[in-house]
């Protein structure tokens, strides 16, 4: 685990508790923004890459209890405020691990999820790579995430370079789907919103190249 990774880890151990209720508003407008959006179909296997208490399970879950989705999240505290919130789902589960190293084999997802984390991925182009590899063929990866296109994500993102020692860069829409198509998945579509006053996000999904 690199020395970032770790900060992200600590940093997100120490709010597990109360990570739920103070980010309620925001949690709940985007991900249920990112679910309608992506329209996943109830037989998917779905992953969730930094899951953090499991809130997008939940809601998943509210549609079809049967889902079958595994989750990862680089800390412990915020996996275990998720595995006591699902205990009663066997189709879900939890491991701890990095986006830069999932612990899955190749071509094992329909859907891969990540929300308002990437600007957290020290190593971006890797995890994406390893999110190809973990995608069937035919799957689709759906990321949310700020937009430094947005005036105060731009201000956010300036602030948080310099006081926050986990966030690592938001980026532009352009730059974002730059990222994807170099790592071998192809933009399919993608859409720029505001939430709120100040969080400017952005959404795309992707599947993976044919001509790999």
């Amino acid at each position: 685990m690199s020395s970032v990774e770790s900060r992200v880890k600590d940093q997100y151990n120490a709010q597990a508790q109360s990570y739920d209720h103070r980010w309620n508003r925001y949690i709940n407008k985007t991900l249920t923004f990112l679910l309608g959006w992506a329209e996943i179909p109830v037989s998917a296997h779905i992953l969730d890459v930094a899951c953090g208490t499991g809130e997008l399970e939940r809601l998943l879950l509210t549609d079809n209890l049967k889902q079958s989705i595994s989750g990862i999240d680089i800390s412990e505290q915020m996996l275990a405020e998720a595995r006591q919130k699902l205990k009663g789902f066997p189709n879900v589960t939890f491991k701890r691990g990095t986006a830069s190293q999932l612990p899955f084999p190749d071509r094992s997802f329909d859907i891969v999820v990540s929300a308002s984390s990437f600007h957290y991925f020290p190593e971006p182009k890797k995890a994406l790579a390893e999110v190809n590899r973990v995608l069937k063929p035919n799957g689709q990866v759906i990321i949310l995430d700020w937009c430094k296109d947005f005036l105060l994500c731009r201000l956010c993102d300036w602030f948080l370079k310099r006081f926050d020692p986990a966030h690592q860069q938001c980026y532009t829409e352009a730059e974002f789907h730059a990222l994807l198509e170099n790592s071998g998945l192809r933009v399919q579509r993608s859409q720029r919103m505001r939430f709120d006053i100040i969080w400017g996000l952005m959404i795309a999904a992707a599947s993976p190249k044919v001509d790999q």
